[in-house]
């Protein structure tokens, strides 16, 4: 008899943020928020339209895949045309413990296919893959915080806005 035991997984979630009506993610409102983090180098202020967007993740990850969550940082991040990001780990390495299990990307304001996020993985012996995820408006992508990853330049002429949430799997 011959049997299969998965003993690891890189699962990448992706979608877009589909509010009931009138209860909407106020963007405009986590584009100000960003912008007054950077002004006033400051952590990311709480909000009620930040605790919308992070209470429909949390839920819908739990209910679709029993997923549970539990925050662990959060910031917003400015890509002027033609920025792009470094190459990111949300892990220390030296501090696992401590460290998050998934990191959220969140498309607050971003202009139409202007950026994607590129995020590394290993597959056994196939080293060095990478995926390529287009990040919109409204969209997110959430994957392993062990994972490198980075944004592509912002192709266009406007500023992108975007949304960190990092999370502990529970």
């Amino acid at each position: 008899r011959m049997q299969k035991k998965v003993l690891s997984e890189i699962s990448l979630y992706n979608g877009t943020v589909k509010m009931p009506k009138d209860w909407e993610i106020d963007r405009e409102k986590l584009t100000k928020d960003i912008l007054a983090q950077h002004l006033f180098q400051e952590d990311f202020k709480f909000s009620k339209t930040w605790d919308m967007l992070n209470t429909y993740i949390k839920d819908h990850i739990n209910l679709k895949y029993n997923l549970r969550l539990v925050n662990k940082k959060t910031w917003g991040n400015i890509y002027k045309p033609n920025n792009s990001s470094s190459p990111l780990k949300e892990i220390d390495e030296v501090d696992l413990k401590n460290s998050p299990d998934f990191v959220l990307l969140y498309g607050v304001k971003i202009q139409k296919d202007s950026c994607f996020v590129k995020v590394f993985y290993d597959d056994n012996r196939r080293k060095g893959r990478s995926w390529d995820i287009p990040l919109n408006d409204n969209t997110f992508i959430m994957f392993p915080s062990t994972l490198m990853y980075y944004l592509s330049p912002n192709i266009s002429k406007e500023m992108n806005f975007i949304q960190t949430i990092t999370y502990e799997f529970i």
